[in-house]
């Protein structure tokens, strides 16, 4: 047994952590065998790992469906719980490496992706000039919902999100830091002229390329629609990397955060202005403490670099 356990209930039922984390492996991993290889471990000692956790807890954790494992209820039951409990132990350890300083270590958060560009790009250049030996990993997530849930489930200490509402959630803390303005990206060929402020009105029978639905430029558009504007929608996109050559292709314009502006006038598409103007709120999404030195660190970057003071 390790030094970290947990122990639950009357019957002093005791579970190594080390067993949690080989659990979250498998559920973030989607098997066994791509755990084992993140793991360094070999799939028998993986999976005999978790057939003795599922022993010790009286409970099978996943269901083996053909080649794939499924998670039973008692299994998505342990999931958060398993998760608090690991990165609980992580900021524990990175507590006490910390106190020789901020040399190395690593914080994760999950960003959309609009926002991964700018201005977590800005959060994170304070960052790693304040502290170059700790490293960052951006986690994807498509909503404001999924950065939320990452977050709150323990996937990564912090978030960064945008929201065409005013972001509010249970569980969490949140800063708000801002908000982007919505942007049409067009090519320079046309439809429109260079320095030209577009009304919807004037989207009416134009090719989009869009995002999935629950972002926040799918529902501008398709508040502009509802507005009683015909649009044709030519490509839904969930990578918005894609969407930029697109444009340049000639495939459609589209409706973006303004922090694609530098990059699509550095390709040479035109960046517009929309009229009415439409706005996403921003905000930094953190666990409550304990959070690592890393992350308190970082946010205190990412505060920095958004104007806002907290302690």
């Amino acid at each position: 047994m390790s030094l970290w356990n947990v122990r639950e209930g009357p019957e002093g039922v005791e579970v190594d952590a080390r067993q949690l984390e080989y659990f979250l492996a498998v559920v973030d991993h989607g098997g066994v065998n791509r755990a084992a290889t993140a793991l360094y471990l070999s799939q028998p000692s993986l999976s005999q790992a978790i057939r003795v956790l599922e022993r010790d807890l009286g409970q099978d954790l996943f269901d083996r469906v053909g080649r794939r494992l499924v998670l039973t209820d008692a299994g998505r039951a342990l999931v958060e719980p398993a998760r608090q409990v690991v990165r609980g132990l992580a900021a524990a350890r990175a507590s006490v490496r910390s106190v020789a300083g901020l040399e190395a270590g690593q914080v994760e958060i999950a960003a959309m992706p609009s926002q991964a560009v700018e201005p977590l790009g800005g959060m994170i250049r304070t960052f790693t000039e304040r502290h170059p030996g700790l490293t960052v990993t951006i986690r994807a997530a498509f909503t404001a919902t999924g950065v939320i849930e990452m977050v709150r489930g323990g996937v990564t200490e912090l978030g960064l999100l945008a929201s065409s509402d005013r972001p509010a959630a249970a569980g969490v803390d949140l800063d708000l830091i801002g908000t982007q303005r919505f942007v049409l990206i067009a090519p320079a060929s046309g439809p429109f002229a260079d320095g030209a402020v577009v009304r919807h009105e004037q989207l009416a029978g134009r090719r989009l390329i869009v995002g999935q639905p629950g972002t926040g430029m799918r529902r501008l558009v398709e508040e502009i629609r509802a507005g009683g504007v015909e649009l044709t929608e030519v490509v839904e996109s969930e990578h918005r990397e894609a969407i930029l050559p697109l444009v340049l292709g000639g495939v459609g314009v589209a409706v973006l955060a303004d922090s694609w502006a530098p990059l699509a006038r550095r390709a040479g598409a035109l960046v517009l202005d929309l009229q009415p103007p439409a706005y996403l709120h921003l905000a930094l999404v953190s666990r409550k403490p304990p959070r690592t030195p890393a992350a308190t660190a970082f946010l205190a970057a990412a505060r920095e670099f958004a104007g806002i003071n907290k302690r």
